[in-house]
């Protein structure tokens, strides 16, 4: 069981499928979050619901290329620092990408050290404040957005009713322990007619819209929610969250 809380997140944009595959494994298993995108008209919808620490981007790509993209970005006011991947190695290509605006250049083919290195390098540059980027939990193929207070499975947002958000926002503060239902009630707010999204019937006293709302929570996190794996009923105490 393990917080990430200062997991750099890459987004990764490439229209070779095979290539985003390979990339997305090789630094996930270095350590990063990924998020890949095929073309740049996918990387803007990403861009603007999700925040990243470092965009890979493939400069020949069809319809808008790296380069038009990086300079629209920085002309946006858009600092993400950027590394160009492109089949092109020439001085003259890598000058002009440097001028868009990009952090650093690897051409194509490429060792994954180096671009593992170059990665690396350019982050250590960045401030720290930046480079801390957004709090993530991992439950399984989902992850949870701390500041944000948003869930995604892969790059879908699932969405929360306003009571379960709050109940993810309560039990991903305190991550690995025990809240006990007086706790979860009294956050919610106990002096309201009832919870959220709970019957009249089911509002009776609160203890009743409780375990309705953590089913209700469990049905979208949960494998199985039947048998909770993430958010764990510990008997007699209250509940857990216990990400990846």
């Amino acid at each position: 069981m393990g917080i990430a809380l200062q997991t750099p997140h890459l987004l990764i944009v490439d229209d070779d499928e095979r290539l985003r595959g390979l990339l997305h494994k090789f630094l996930t298993r270095n350590g990063f979050l990924v998020t890949a995108a095929r073309d740049a008209g996918h990387a803007r919808r990403l861009l603007a619901g999700l925040e990243f620490n470092m965009i890979v981007l493939d400069v020949m790509m069809p319809g808008e290329d790296g380069l038009t993209l990086t300079r629209d970005l920085r002309a946006h006011r858009v600092v993400t620092p950027i590394l160009l991947l492109t089949a092109r190695g020439e001085t003259r290509e890598r000058i002009e990408g440097l001028e868009a605006g990009a952090d650093d250049y690897l051409p194509k083919p490429f060792e994954p050290k180096e671009l593992l290195l170059r990665i690396n390098a350019i982050l250590r540059r960045v401030p720290s404040e930046v480079q801390a980027g957004p709090k993530y939990l991992t439950l399984g193929p989902l992850r949870y957005d701390q500041d944000r207070g948003e869930l995604w499975s892969g790059e879908s947002p699932v969405r929360l009713t306003a009571t379960e958000a709050a109940l993810m926002r309560i039990f991903a503060a305190r991550a690995g322990e025990v809240v006990s239902r007086a706790d979860v009630i009294e956050e919610l707010g106990r002096d309201r007619a009832g919870l959220a999204g709970a019957s009249p019937e089911e509002s009776v006293g609160g203890d009743r819209a409780i375990d309705v709302q953590i089913t209700r929570l469990r049905r979208k996190i949960e494998p199985d929610p039947r048998e909770p794996r993430y958010l764990q009923t510990v008997r007699g105490l209250g509940y857990m969250l216990a990400p990846d």
